[in-house]
C-alpha cells in the first residue's frame, strides 16, 4: 500500500524530542558501554529484524536519533516508510563506532516499535474499509507530548489525520453543549467567533440531537455511539436535508463493527483504538560484524 503523504515533523521540533529521549536515557552516561572501554571504541555493523509481521513506521527518526548521537552512523532503511515487513526480515543495517549504536540502540527501537504498533493497527482498520466510500479517521485520543509523532504512524498506516489541536477546526461535544444549553445555543455563540474558513463539527447521540444540528450552519455532523440502525436512520435524515454535510461515526468502533457503520453510509470513521489499544512491533538489533 502507497504511503498516504503522512504530517510533515517539524525539524526544531524532532531535533529537541530526539534531545530529550536520549538525555533520558542517557542521563550522566552510559556507564555499560563506557565500562567497556576500548572493547567498542572501533567500528561495528549491526541489522534491525522485525520479529512479527507489521507496517513499519518511523524509520528516518530512528536514523537521525543516532545520526544525533553521532553523524558519522550510516543507517540504511531496507524497507520504505509503510511498507509491510516480514517475520525475520531485515528492516534496517547501521553501522559506526559500536560505543554509538550501543547506547542509542534501546530509544531508537522504541521509537520504532511504539509507531509501527500504530501503524500496523491502523493497516487493519484501514485495510477493513477498503471496500467501501468510507474513510478511517485517528482521534486527539493521543499520549500527550506524542500527538505529532502517533498521528504520523496513524498516516503512514493509511488513516486521515482529524484535527491535531484545539485550534484546527470547532468540535461542540456533548459537554460544550450541555455548557451552552443546546446546539442551536452552542454553534450561534461560536460561528460569529472563529476565523474563515474554520469548519465546526457537532457530536449528536440521539435522532433529535441530529435534527437540531439540521438546522444550524454546521459543516459535519458526527453520530456518536448510535446503533447501527439509528445511524443509518440518521444519515438518510442529513443527506436529503443537507446532502453537504459530512457525516462521521465514532464510539464503540472495532474491527468487527466497522463493516455495519460502513454499511449505514457515514463518510468517516473515527477510532483511537490503533493509539490506545495497539501493542509495539517486536524488533531486535543484532550486531553482525564487530
Amino acid at each position: 500500500m502507497p504511503l498516504n503523504r503522512p504530517i510533515s515533523i517539524p525539524e526544531p521540533a524532532l531535533k529537541d524530542w530526539l534531545h530529550a529521549w536520549l538525555d533520558e536515557d542517557v542521563g550522566r552516561g552510559d556507564w555499560t558501554t563506557v565500562g567497556l572501554g576500548e572493547l567498542v571504541e572501533r567500528p561495528g555493523e549491526a541489522i534491525w529484524v522485525a520479529r512479527e509481521a507489521g507496517v513499519v513506521a518511523g524509520l528516518p527518526m530512528a536514523q537521525r536519533l543516532f545520526q544525533q548521537l553521532d553523524t558519522a552512523v550510516t543507517f540504511q532503511h531496507r524497507v520504505d516508510e509503510g511498507d509491510t515487513c516480514e517475520r525475520d526480515m531485515t528492516i534496517a543495517t547501521l553501522s559506526g563506532n559500536l560505543a554509538t549504536l550501543l547506547t542509542g540502540e534501546r530509544v531508537a527501537l522504541n521509537l520504532v516499535m511504539r509507531l509501527s504498533g500504530i501503524a500496523t493497527a491502523t493497516r487493519q482498520y484501514v485495510d477493513s474499509l477498503a471496500p467501501t466510500a468510507t474513510r478511517f479517521v485517528d482521534t486527539r485520543k493521543t499520549t500527550p507530548g506524542l500527538r505529532q509523532l502517533e498521528k504520523y504512524a496513524g498516516r503512514v498506516g493509511g488513516a486521515i489525520n482529524h484535527r491535531l489541536g484545539l485550534d484546527d477546526a470547532v468540535m461542540i461535544k456533548d459537554n460544550h453543549i450541555a455548557a451552552a444549553g443546546g446546539i442551536r445555543a452552542a454553534v450561534a455563540q461560536i460561528r460569529p467567533a472563529i476565523p474563515y474558513p474554520m469548519t465546526i463539527e457537532v457530536e449528536t447521540s440521539s435522532l433529535d440531537q441530529v435534527e437540531e444540528a439540521l438546522t444550524c450552519p454546521v459543516d459535519i455532523i458526527m453520530l456518536d455511539n448510535m446503533a447501527p440502525a439509528m445511524m443509518q436512520t440518521a444519515v438518510g435524515r442529513i443527506r436529503a436535508a443537507r446532502p453537504e454535510i459530512k457525516i462521521e461515526a465514532s464510539g464503540n468502533v472495532t474491527l468487527e463493527t466497522l463493516a455495519a457503520i460502513a454499511a449505514t453510509g457515514v463518510d468517516f470513521i473515527s477510532s483511537s483504538a490503533p493509539v490506545t489499544r495497539s501493542p509495539w512491533l517486536d524488533i531486535s538489533m543484532r550486531m553482525v560484524s564487530l
